[in-house]
C-alpha cells in the first residue's frame, strides 16, 4: 500500500470495471439515470431533422409564391417542446448522477473506515498517516468527480454519437462515410496520449499523498519544527514535494490536454470536407437544403461528443488511478480473525503468563526471544531497560496488537489467541506517554473510558486523578471544549485527563507506558498517589524510564536485547549490582561534570 512515485495501474481495465461495479447497490437509480439520458439524447437528436424540414418548407414556399407560416409555427413549437423536455430530462439526469456519485463515494469511505479498523497495527508501520488519509479523502473526492462525469458527459456522449450516426446514415450514407473516416485517427490520438497519461495520473495521486503526509507531519509537530529551527528545512521539503506534485500533475494534464485540440482539428477538417461535398450534392439536386443543413448540424453534434469524451480522458485516468489506490487499501490483508467460538476465562483475576514467547517485526530480526514470565493477580510489574529492549512490544503482544511468532500468552489460564480481541481488551486499561484527546468536552474525553458513564462517574474519576481542581478553573469547567491537540491545556493537564479516563475502565489489568513523563515534579507526586489508587486491585504493567516512579513495584523486570536480564524488587536488584543497579546509578548517582576545555 505504500505509494510509489513510478506506480502504474496494474490493470486499468479491471480497476475501471470494479469502479463501475461499485455503483451496483444503486443499479435501479443508475437505470433511471441512463433512461433519462437516452430520452434526452433521442429528443435532442431529432430536433435538427425537424428544423431541416422547416427550412425546406420555407425554401419551397418561397419558390412557389407563398410560405405556410402556420405550419412552420406548429413545427417550430413542436421542436421547442422537444428541446424543453430534453432539457428537463438532462436536468434530472444531472441531479441523479451527482447523488449517485456521492452515494458511491460515501459507501467507499465507509468501507475504507471499516477496513482501517480491521487492519493489523503492523500495516501502518511502513506508511504515514497522511498517505492513508489521502486515500480516504482526496482519492474519494476524485472518484466521486469521475463517476459524476461518467454518468453525465461520457454516457451522453456515447449515446449522442450512436443517435447522430443513425440520423446521418438516414440522410446520406456517402457523407456519413466521409464523416467517419476521421474516427480511426481520433481513436489513435486518444489511445496514444491516453496511454501515456495513465501512469502520470497515478504518479500525480501518489505525489499528492506524499505532500499531504508532509503537511500533516509538520502541522502536528509544528512546535518541534520551531524548537529546532527547522522552518527553512520544512519549507524546502514542502517546496520539493509540492514541485514534484506540480510536475506530475503538469505532465498528466499536458498529455491529456493534447487530446482535445487534436480532436478539434480533426473535427474542423471533417466539417470542411462535408460542407464542400454536401454543397456539391445540393447543387446536383441529390439533397435538399434542409437535409444538408441537418447533416451539417449532425456533423457538429457528432464531433462534439467525441471531442468531449477525449477531453474527459484525463479525468477518467485520474479517477481510475484514485480508485486503484482505494481498492489497494480495501484489499489489504486483514488482521487474523477472531475464533468462531471465542474462549472466555471463567474468572478474570488478572494473572498473565508468557510461555516461551518469541517475536520479530521483520523476518530474521528477532526482538523477543524465548521469554517466559508469570505475573500474579493484583501485582505491579515494572518493565525497564534501554530503548529497543522490547518493553513496549511486550505490552503490544499482551494487547494482541501483534501476534507472537512462537509461544503463547494466557490470561487466567486461557490462551489470549483463543479470545476475541474485544473481550481481551475489555479487561485491559491503558495510559500512554502520548496523550490522545478528541474534539469534544473534557467530560466527554474522560467518559470515553467507559460507555454509559454518568457525570458523577466522570467527576469521581477526575478527583481520583487529581484533575478536578484544574478542570474547575477552566471557563467551561467539565463542559470546556478541547480539540484533538488539547489546545489550551498543558502537557501535564492532558496527561491527567487520560489518567482520569483510565479510572473509569472496569479492567483487571492496567498498562502504564511512561504515564507520568509529561508532568512536573509536584504534579508527579500527586499523580503517583493517584496511580497507587488506580493500581489497587489490578494487575499492573508499568513501563518506565524514570526509575524513581517504580521503586514500590512488586517485581521489576529488566529487559535487554529482547529477554529478561534480571527480575526482582528494587532493593534486591540494587543489592545484586547488575544491570538495574547500573541503570539506577546512571540516573541518580552519576555526577554531572563539565567537559574538559580544549
Amino acid at each position: 500500500m505504500t505509494a510509489d512515485p513510478k506506480h502504474k495501474p496494474s490493470d486499468f481495465r479491471a480497476s475501471a470495471l470494479r469502479l463501475l461495479r461499485s455503483l451496483g447497490p444503486d443499479r435501479r437509480a443508475v437505470a433511471v439515470c441512463l433512461a433519462l439520458s437516452l430520452v434526452s439524447v433521442a429528443l435532442s437528436v431529432s430536433v435538427p431533422l425537424i428544423l431541416g424540414h422547416v427550412t425546406d418548407l420555407v425554401v419551397r414556399g418561397a419558390h412557389e409564391g407563398g410560405v405556410d407560416f402556420g405550419q412552420v409555427g406548429r413545427i417550430l413549437l413542436s421542436a421547442a417542446t422537444l428541446v424543453l423536455v430534453s432539457a428537463a430530462c438532462a436536468l434530472g439526469r444531472g441531479r441523479m448522477a451527482q447523488t449517485l456519485s456521492q452515494r458511491t463515494a460515501h459507501r467507499l469511505r465507509q468501507q475504507a473506515s471499516a477496513k482501517i479498523a480491521r487492519l493489523p497495527l503492523s500495516s501502518f508501520d511502513k506508511r504515514t498517516r497522511g498517505e492513508v488519509l489521502s486515500r480516504v479523502t482526496n482519492d474519494m473526492d476524485n472518484i466521486a468527480l469521475t463517476l459524476q462525469q461518467l454518468l453525465t458527459k461520457i454516457v451522453v456522449s456515447v449515446l449522442s454519437v450512436i443517435g447522430v450516426l443513425g440520423m446521418m446514415l438516414w440522410l446520406s450514407p456517402l457523407l456519413t462515410l466521409i464523416a467517419v473516416v476521421m474516427l480511426p485517427a481520433a481513436a489513435w490520438v486518444t489511445k496514444t496520449f491516453g496511454k501515456r497519461a495513465q501512469p502520470r495520473f497515478a504518479e500525480q495521486q501518489a505525489a499528492t499523498g506524499r505532500l499531504n503526509s508532509h503537511i500533516e507531519e509538520m502541522y502536528t509537530g509544528h512546535d518541534q519544527v520551531l524548537l529546532f529551527g527547522r522552518e527553512e528545512h520544512s519549507r524546502q521539503e514542502f517546496d520539493t514535494r509540492n514541485n514534484t506534485q506540480y510536475a506530475a500533475g503538469h505532465r498528466a494534464q499536458f498529455l491529456s490536454g493534447v487530446i482535445e485540440p487534436a480532436m478539434a482539428f480533426l473535427g474542423h477538417l471533417n466539417f470542411v470536407l462535408i460542407a464542400v461535398i454536401g454543397g456539391l450534392r445540393v447543387a446536383a439536386g441529390a439533397m435538399s437544403i434542409g437535409d444538408i443543413q441537418a447533416f451539417i448540424t449532425y456533423t457538429l453534434q457528432f464531433n462534439n461528443p467525441i471531442t468531449q469524451s477525449a477531453a474527459l480522458t484525463g479525468i477518467v485516468q485520474s479517477g481510475v488511478a484514485s480508485a486503484e489506490r482505494v481498492f489497494e487499501l480495501l484489499d489489504a490483508e486483514d488482521q487474523e480473525p477472531d475464533p468462531v467460538t471465542p474462549a472466555r476465562p471463567r474468572q478474570v483475576t488478572g494473572q498473565v503468563t508468557f510461555e516461551r514467547v518469541a517475536f520479530q517485526y521483520e523476518p530474521g530480526k528477532s526482538l523477543i526471544k524465548d521469554l517466559s514470565l508469570t505475573v500474579a493477580p493484583t501485582t505491579t510489574i515494572a518493565i525497564v531497560g534501554p530503548t529497543g529492549a522490547g518493553k513496549t512490544t511486550l505490552v503490544n503482544l499482551l494487547l494482541r496488537f501483534y501476534e507472537p511468532t512462537a509461544g503463547r500468552i494466557t490470561l487466567d489460564g486461557t490462551d489470549i489467541a483463543a479470545m476475541s480481541r474485544a473481550e481481551l481488551r475489555g479487561h485491559i486499561g491503558m495510559v500512554l506517554q502520548d496523550t490522545w484527546l478528541f474534539e469534544g468536552t473534557i467530560a466527554d474525553n474522560i467518559a470515553y473510558g467507559r460507555r454509559g458513564a454518568t457525570r458523577q462517574d466522570v467527576i469521581r474519576a477526575a478527583r481520583a486523578a487529581r484533575a478536578d481542581h484544574f478542570i474547575r478553573t477552566l471557563p467551561g469547567g467539565y463542559d470546556t471544549v478541547v480539540d484533538e491537540n488539547g489546545a489550551g491545556l498543558s502537557a501535564g493537564e492532558r496527561q491527567l485527563l487520560t489518567i482520569a479516563r483510565a479510572f473509569l475502565t472496569e479492567s483487571s489489568i492496567l498498562v502504564l507506558d511512561e504515564a507520568t513523563s509529561s508532568v512536573d515534579t509536584r504534579t508527579e507526586t500527586l499523580v503517583q498517589r493517584a496511580m497507587a489508587d488506580l493500581r489497587h486491585g489490578r494487575t499492573s504493567f508499568v513501563i518506565a524510564h524514570r526509575l524513581s516512579t517504580i521503586r514500590d513495584a512488586d517485581t521489576i523486570l529488566v529487559m535487554e536485547d529482547g529477554h529478561i536480564a534480571e527480575q526482582g524488587t528494587h532493593h534486591d536488584l540494587i543489592a545484586a549490582k547488575g544491570v538495574y543497579a547500573r541503570l539506577y546509578a546512571a540516573q541518580f548517582e552519576a555526577p554531572v561534570t563539565a567537559p574538559e576545555s580544549v
